[in-house]
């Protein structure tokens, strides 16, 4: 493709895009394909000569997009957002573009130091620990997810409570120990796996029924009990914002005693971290100070594409200790130097794309008036919808909803949970809106998840007489 081409196809790109946005309303939220459809609708060999683009942008209309569900859809509720706006596109464009691989500071300085510097602007937009920063004993970098930043913070963990000898040794079943609400993410639990320590290692803690966030008596419990039994607790996860219900946990309470017996104190702030750029609501940040290491999405709720998650740690010679290795092919002068960051060393893969590309022009285009105009547009709109659902008798609320995540049960008759998963069924079922759902205190639950950059009160409300009118018995 020369540069011409290039030039022209992207035209056609950028004009299909935008015009998918100028639609995007029209489509049925959830996909309506049976599964094999789309593969069915293509070749079933691959072309023995080179096709035009025009071929890919006509199959893009009459067979993907119909077998997308669209997540940008302003009626999408269901788990949790997932940001994708203009200047997070055409930055993640422009890095795409570039072809950069910045595995080491040497490869691209300009990958790395943006990626530090926006990791800093971001830590001072939600008022994150000075600790976190790159002038201080921590930082930050970007990984994939929040999935990536439970694995390495783990990996990290184990490395600093054997004392390095999980570098040789590796990791002995039944020896480490890790401990998290029922409610976090099913990362943690993956993680464990992964690191080779087993869903065994996972002590799942007891939630308190009101609120909904670990309880710190437990943890004490486990704890002593794994220590009197000659096992090693490695590391504590907590909750900002769990998945099923946003339950938020006592960082504070947990790190105490995680630090107490020497583990790591993790906080996945994945989708509600982002909430503190408004300074009303910066009271999701107490006790981070106390973390070890930190977590959140701005691939969620703060406007930019996946992937993008920001991981910061308040001792990054913990986690380069655990995940450095220095091959010869690697060595150069600017890492033996000591004088820059190799963020290599602060993941699982070599390799990394240029992800602060499209942070920076997230950050740089809306500033931090946009990003909180942005926030508390969705948390005003889940309190109205929350009002709703409390003024109803047909329906109950589950689970506190200080943010933007509802969780809600229909109540009454004689299996309420059934007609609530049939009524959820029904509405996805009607392309009308898309929801999710979740099991709180035993009850099926059904979440309302606000945050699509293109929702409004209209649609918001569509949903909610969606949601009725599919109850039995009403017209």
């Amino acid at each position: 493709m020369s540069p011409e081409e290039f030039r022209r196809h992207g035209y056609a790109v950028i004009d299909w895009l935008a015009d998918y946005s100028a639609r995007l309303e029209s489509l049925p939220v959830l996909s309506q394909v049976s599964p094999g459809e789309v593969r069915d609708g293509l070749p079933a060999e691959p072309p023995a000569t080179g096709q035009g683009f025009d071929g890919l942008l006509a199959d893009l209309d009459s067979v993907i997009v119909p077998g997308l569900t669209h997540w940008q859809h302003p009626s999408f509720f269901a788990f949790f957002p997932a940001s994708a706006t203009g200047p997070s596109i055409l930055g993640d464009l422009l890095a795409s573009g570039l072809g950069v691989q910045g595995m080491l500071w040497a490869t691209s300085p300009a990958a790395t130091e943006l990626e530090t510097l926006m990791l800093d602007w971001l830590a001072r937009l939600l008022d994150l620990p000075a600790g976190f920063r790159s002038d201080s004993a921590g930082g930050g970098v970007i990984q994939h997810s929040a999935s990536d930043a439970a694995l390495v913070a783990l990996v990290a963990a184990l490395h600093r409570v054997s004392g390095g000898a999980t570098e040789t040794d590796g990791v002995a079943a039944g020896r480490f120990c890790v401990y998290t609400s029922g409610q976090t993410h099913s990362s943690v639990e993956k993680a464990c796996r992964i690191a080779g320590i087993g869903t065994a290692a996972l002590r799942k803690l007891d939630v308190d029924p009101d609120t909904l966030a670990a309880r710190p008596e437990h943890l004490a419990e486990l704890l002593a009990a794994d220590v009197a039994a000659g096992r090693t607790p490695a590391l504590v996860v907590a909750s900002v914002g769990a998945t099923g219900t946003g339950a938020l946990d006592p960082v504070a309470e947990l790190a105490e005693l995680a630090h107490r017996y020497g583990a790591w104190l993790h906080v996945d702030a994945a989708w509600a971290g982002v909430a503190a750029v408004c300074e009303e609501l910066r009271w999701i940040n107490a006790g981070v100070e106390l973390a070890d290491s930190y977590c959140t999405n701005p691939h969620k709720w703060l406007l930019t594409n996946f992937d993008c998650t920001a991981f910061w740690v308040a001792d990054r010679s913990a986690l380069i200790s655990a995940l450095s290795i220095l091959p010869e092919y690697l060595r150069n002068s600017a890492t033996e130097s000591g004088a820059v960051i190799d963020y290599r060393d602060w993941q699982v893969p070599l390799g990394r794309r240029f992800r602060a590309m499209k942070l920076w022009a997230v950050l740089r285009w809306y500033g931090a008036e946009g990003l909180q105009q942005h926030i508390r547009k969705h948390v005003a709109l889940a309190q109205e919808f929350a009002s709703w659902v409390a003024a109803d008798p047909r329906f109950e609320l589950l689970a506190p909803h200080p943010l933007a995540l509802v969780t809600f049960a229909v109540k009454g008759g004689d299996d309420p949970d059934e007609t609530g998963r049939r009524v959820l069924a029904a509405v996805n079922a009607s392309g009308k809106a898309y929801l999710t759902h979740t099991v709180v205190n035993g009850r099926y639950a059904i979440r309302m998840a606000i945050g699509s950059v293109l929702t409004e009160r209209r649609h918001v409300l569509a949903a909610w007489q969606a949601i009725c009118e599919l109850l039995p018995g009403e017209d």
